[in-house]
């Protein structure tokens, strides 16, 4: 076996493993998704009242449903909330 062949066998050994890792990565990430989505309608079924009670608006739902379906929609969720204590916190310091 000459440098060349080795060179040329060992880039396709290591290139599989990386490819795999890929696609399970990306079939893990579609799952995570997909729970996820399933989750934030459930939250779509809560009153406005119990919607207050966690921090969310209905209109944080109608922002966080618009985008694609790979993304999670929770993660716009919990950007929303996050925003929305570090606003009331400040305003919590102007005040005292």
């Amino acid at each position: 076996m000459t440098t060349i062949d080795f060179a040329t066998e060992t880039s396709r050994i290591t290139s599989r493993p990386a490819v795999a890792t890929r696609v399970a990565n990306i079939v893990s990430n579609a799952y995570r998704a997909w729970k996820n989505r399933r989750a934030f309608y459930r939250l779509g079924e809560m009153s406005d009242a119990e919607l207050a009670d966690i921090g969310l608006t209905r209109a944080d739902l109608c922002v966080a449903i618009d985008v694609p379906f790979g993304r999670d929609p929770t993660v716009i969720l919990r950007e929303i909330t996050s925003d929305r204590v570090e606003t009331i916190e400040e305003i919590a310091r102007k005040v005292a």
